[in-house]
């Protein structure tokens, strides 16, 4: 019985049976494969092409649509888009000078902060995750701009907060105007 490991390889570029081709040291036939390739990759560039055309054509496309909707089928108004301001003082709007998203768990993650800003002033640093913001439970960062959005600007709040380490910490904040 013959080992087939023991047996001895053919060197690349000769026949099985120990002969050399006659034709010289290349192959003695194309090979079938490449003008497969070449097709494919021929294919690839004109869908590519192909896709290309259609996505830019498209997105002009979707735009002019848009700017039909807004102006009602006819010439944009300006005038239309802008309310006029009513009289009196004027809602202040609060921000905690924040950028927060959703956490794995209940929470919102601070991945920015403005400085200067409240934020940065109470302490806050970024990868803290805010769990209560006053009496509200922040579960996700939706509900953060929610409890932000009713808090008065230049009260304080506190704010129940878990750090990086593991620590919880209790932290009092003064949302300031958003200009």
């Amino acid at each position: 019985m013959e080992h087939t490991a023991l047996r001895p390889k053919p060197m690349p570029g000769q026949e099985p049976g120990g002969a050399a081709p006659a034709t010289g040291p290349g192959p003695s036939r194309p090979r079938p494969h490449a003008a497969r390739r070449r097709g494919r990759r021929l294919l690839n560039v004109l869908l590519a092409g192909f896709t290309g055309a259609v996505l830019v054509l498209s997105g002009i496309g979707l735009g002019a649509m848009g700017t039909t909707v807004l102006g009602k089928g006819g010439r944009p108004e300006p005038r239309a888009w802008h309310t006029p301001p009513l009289p009196g003082p004027s809602p202040a709007a609060a921000t905690l000078g924040v950028q927060v998203m959703d956490a794995r768990k209940p929470g919102a993650v601070v991945v920015g902060l403005h400085v200067p800003g409240p934020a940065q002033a109470a302490g806050l640093v970024r990868g803290d995750v805010l769990l209560a913001f006053g009496t509200t439970r922040i579960d996700t960062a939706a509900d953060l701009v929610r409890a932000v959005a009713r808090a008065r600007p230049g009260s304080e709040v506190r704010l129940t907060v878990r750090h990086r380490s593991g620590g919880y910490e209790q932290l009092t904040l003064v949302p300031a105007v958003a200009a």
